[in-house]
């Protein structure tokens, strides 16, 4: 054991938002009695990313005796958790929150708010090639966007209005960003191809955390009605009381239906 860089956590400040949880790539912190911890010092590289993401300014970086910082331990932690996380959520009635669910341990898959540009996307930038984009933008306010990867305490869920899409929509659909994606956090699934055993505990935990309505778009094909039934599990589960839009698309891009239901799933 030496001295060398770490976190430090004031416990006075702070107020168990778990921001800092959702930013950490080797998984080092967790919320314990509503206060972040730090599960070990083998597990914190003491770059201190997450010192940014607390908006409590509860983390410092410090120097102190500590073990040092060990890849192989980070490792073994994330497939205890990504093992953790693919067991399916026992969801009882319980009155108190959930704490938050660890992040998978993938960069790319950092929970982050986005704002869209405002103005327009005038134009791409491709190794120095400019080329002339139409006048859109992106309506993405929220990364990552597929359930598997996807941290139900993420803070852009957070009283959004949550669009669970089948993944061939957006390629069917061609006005997918404008009609359906703007002002809604987005979850993305297949019920044939991805394992959906985590995905009703998943959603019911963000259910369950506060979402304004949940939207459920999804293809013609008969393998797509799963995405319906899964949303239907969870909604049950939560026993939650939002509006609810279901959408089918055709595979021509077209709208087959289009059915919105008030509170408890009476027809609006």
């Amino acid at each position: 054991m030496a001295k060398r860089t770490i976190i430090e956590i004031n416990e006075d400040l702070c107020d168990g938002c778990g921001d800092c949880i959702i930013s950490c790539a080797e998984g080092a912190l967790k919320i314990v009695d509503g206060k972040a911890k730090l599960v070990s010092d083998v597990l914190c590289d003491g770059i201190g990313v997450c010192l940014g993401h607390c908006p409590q300014d509860a983390i410092t970086l410090i120097e102190r005796d500590a073990e040092e910082f060990d890849e192989a331990a980070v490792e073994q932690h994330q497939r205890a958790l990504a093992a953790s996380e693919n067991q399916t959520t026992n969801q009882s009635d319980q009155a108190t929150p959930h704490e938050p669910t660890p992040a998978p341990m993938c960069p790319g898959s950092q929970a982050r708010s986005l704002k869209p540009p405002s103005g327009g996307n005038d134009a791409f930038g491709f190794g120095g090639f400019q080329k002339q984009a139409p006048a859109m933008v992106s309506e993405l306010q929220g990364w990552p966007v597929q359930l598997h990867l996807l941290n139900p305490a993420a803070p852009f869920l957070a009283n959004s209005d949550l669009l669970l899409c089948a993944d061939c929509v957006p390629f069917a659909y061609p006005n997918f960003h404008h009609d359906f994606l703007k002002d809604h956090s987005i979850a993305i699934g297949c019920p044939k191809l991805d394992d959906v055993s985590p995905y009703v505990g998943k959603l019911t935990e963000m259910l369950q955390r506060g979402v304004n309505s949940l939207t459920v778009i999804f293809m013609e094909v008969p393998c797509c009605g799963g995405i319906v039934q899964m949303a239907g599990q969870a909604l049950e589960a939560s026993d939650v009381d939002i509006p609810v839009r279901l959408v089918k698309i055709g595979v021509r891009g077209d709208i087959l239906s289009d059915d919105t239901f008030s509170k408890k799933g009476e027809p609006a």
